[in-house]
Parts: structure tokens; sequence; C-alpha cells
């Protein structure tokens, strides 16, 4: 196991807080933050646009860390494009993929609004959606997604690890149906990635979206996007920096992943990801997973204990634990946990309406781990709970 005090010095706002909110966002490594600092006091210039010196830096930096990002996961660097979050990656492909009137689709309750949205708005070109129902623990039966499959059926989207729940999906199940059947997959690693060992190869899904600033604990502003066949997708946004050539007739775009990115990109923010990226590897994605996942059991199992208290989600989770206390407003018990103890929750509906409805509440507090917390603060986690259960 790596050594978790070392590795909390790279975190300097973890002296002040116990930060469980990782779901939404992580805290950068000062490595990274470093990273991004040299760029603005060493080599500040645009991507792709120069030869002068400086130009030629930046340029190189940013491609290095597509290769470093792409290396993480055993993906093709052509077919890894950089976004600003999970958002614009899922909004790219419901937006450039060529639908159909008639078409179908397949989403599932449990998700994120960012992977239900831009789904949703298709139902305006006459783009058909099935939505499925996990069951109370928020897991997706990949034979419910197989039976919703119908003749023009087109994309199943679907996430690794629910965000309300912390269920984790078969998504080499639901890849293979989609295989067996003729549909493309789309799955959203934005609770996974860096969290768990992803292999794009081995899982082969059409596209894979995650954005930067969580389990990869690079910073806000950045994401990532795998396409399978980047040829089966129009980009998004137009402009500079992804042209081959122009007329006043036509123009002609640079192959993947140039076409994806028009503009200037968040150059500082993609080079921060991938240090970020590099510090994930060296402490191991195999250990985080396991130290996190550790913490989520004993956190669900020990609150589950206490009287008055009700937890959500399988026993077999990843690093999230939601969870309401009797007769109390989940916004309420965030607050009391962050003013008497200084923890940070999130609480909602954590930007997944239907997945909280499935529940039949107005919203949980959600306690989500990463590789820097600590058996300790769980502890101050679950005895904070417990004195809020005395207050009822």
């Amino acid at each position: 196991m790596y050594d978790i005090p070392t590795v909390r010095e790279d975190f300097p706002v973890l002296k002040d807080v116990i930060y469980l909110d990782n779901a939404a966002t992580t805290q950068t490594p000062s490595q990274a933050v470093s990273a991004m600092l040299d760029y603005f006091s060493k080599y500040a210039a645009n991507h792709g646009r120069g030869a002068h010196r400086l130009a030629r830096q930046s340029t190189d930096h940013y491609e290095d860390a597509r290769e470093k990002v792409a290396a993480f996961f055993n993906m093709d660097v052509e077919k890894t494009v950089f976004t600003k979050n999970a958002t614009e990656s899922i909004n790219l492909v419901s937006r450039g993929f060529s639908w159909k009137k008639s078409d179908h689709l397949i989403v599932t309750v449990v998700e994120h609004h960012s992977n239900l949205l831009p789904w949703m708005r298709l139902k305006e070109n006459g783009v058909e959606i099935t939505f499925i129902t996990p069951d109370l623990q928020g897991v997706v039966d990949p034979d419910d997604i197989k039976t919703a499959i119908k003749e023009h059926t087109r994309l199943i989207a679907v996430n690794h690890v629910s965000n309300v729940f912390g269920s984790i999906q078969d998504i080499a199940g639901i890849i293979s149906i989609g295989k067996q059947n003729g549909v493309k997959v789309l799955i959203d690693g934005s609770q996974s990635a860096g969290n768990m060992l992803i292999d794009i190869k081995s899982l082969d899904p059409d596209f894979f979206v995650c954005p930067g600033h969580k389990g990869l604990l690079g910073p806000q502003g950045t994401g990532v996007l795998y396409i399978k066949e980047p040829e089966s997708v129009e980009p998004l946004i137009l402009g500079g920096g992804m042209v081959n050539s122009v007329t006043i007739d036509t123009f002609k775009t640079e192959p993947s992943p140039a076409k994806f990115e028009a503009g200037t990109p968040n150059i500082p923010g993609v080079i921060g990801l991938g240090r970020a990226v590099e510090y994930v590897e060296e402490l191991g994605v195999d250990l985080i997973e396991k130290h996190e996942i550790g913490l989520a059991k004993e956190t669900a199992l020990r609150l589950g204990e206490l009287e008055g208290v009700e937890v959500y989600g399988p026993q077999n989770r990843a690093a999230v634990v939601s969870f309401n206390v009797d007769g109390m407003n989940a916004h309420d018990v965030a607050m009391i946990l962050d003013q008497t103890r200084n923890i940070c929750v999130r609480s909602g509906y954590h930007c997944a309406m239907p997945g909280i409805d499935h529940l039949g509440v107005k919203g949980t507090v959600r306690a989500s781990f990463a590789l820097y917390n600590t058996e300790e603060e769980v502890e101050s986690l679950i005895k904070t709970v417990s004195d809020i259960t005395s207050l009822v």
C-alpha cells in the first residue's frame, strides 16, 4: 500500500478539512499544480499555431499529456479527444452522431443529468428513448437492456458507477450485448476513471467519457472522450485549430483528435491533467481502488448500524455512500457536519433527480472517498452522524 500520510502532504487543503466530496471533484496534487505553473511562467503560448520555441514547447507538452492519458486507459492516441468535462464529451457525441427520425436509444434511470439531458433533447428530432429502471440498490440488469433493444436501436448510454448509489454496472456485459445486436455503447466513467482499473481496448466500447477533475486528480475544465470510430461523429464546434483547408466554398477538417478540438484548448489544464494521471499511475490504480472501496464499505456498514440512519446502495459498492438521517433534511445534516467537524460532504439530488426519485426521497447526504482519505476521517464521520441522530 502507498503511504497515505506522505500522499496527503501533496494536498495542502487536507490540513484544514475532512474532504469527503470526491464524487463531485477531487483535490489536485501539488505536482499537477506545479506543472500548470510551469506553463504560465516558462513557455506559455498557443497550441499548434506557431513555429517559435514557446509554441513548440506548449504543443509538445499538450500532446505529451494526450499520450499519457491514452496510455493510462490503453486507448489509441488519435482516438483520445480532450474536452472541458464529461458533460461536453457526451454532448459532442449526442449532437455529432447521425440520428434519424424513429431511431431508438437506451439509457438508465440512475444516470447523472449529463448522461440524460443530451439524449432527452433528441426526442425533439423524433428519437425514441427507453429508460431502464435499476433495482433499489441502483444496479442495472443487463438483461433488461437486452430486452429493450429494438430494430432501430442505435445507442446504449450507461454509467460505470452511479454517483448516487455507488453501484457498479456490468459494463463488459452491456458492451457485449451492444456488439451482439449491432448497437453502439457509450460508457460514462465519471465515477470510475482513476478509481478503478479501466482497459479500453479490452472493454472495447464505442465511446468512453470522463472528467479530468475527479478520480484522475486533474484540474476543473478538463475532460476526456474516446471515440472508437472518429469518422462516425461530426465535430460539435468548428473553427481554428481543426482546419486542413478552407476556401470560400468549402472546408476540410483535420483527422481526429484535432477535428474535435476547435479553438484554443485549456492548455495548462491538460498539461496539469497529464501530470495528475502520472501521479495516479505512480501510486497504482489497483491500490487506490482497494483503499477507497475499503473505506466506503466500512462507512456504509457502520452508518447502517446507527439507529435512525438509512444507507442506500449495494454492499458491493464503489467509493460512494449515500444516506439519510430520519427526520432531518439532507442539507441540514451536511451543514452540521461542516460547521461542527469540518467534514465536507454533498447533499441533495447530486445532479441525478430520477435516480433519487427512484429511492422515494427528497435528496441524500453523500460521502465519497479518494486515495487520500483515512480510517480516522471515517471515524469522525460516523461519530458526528451518531451525534446528529441524538438531536432528532
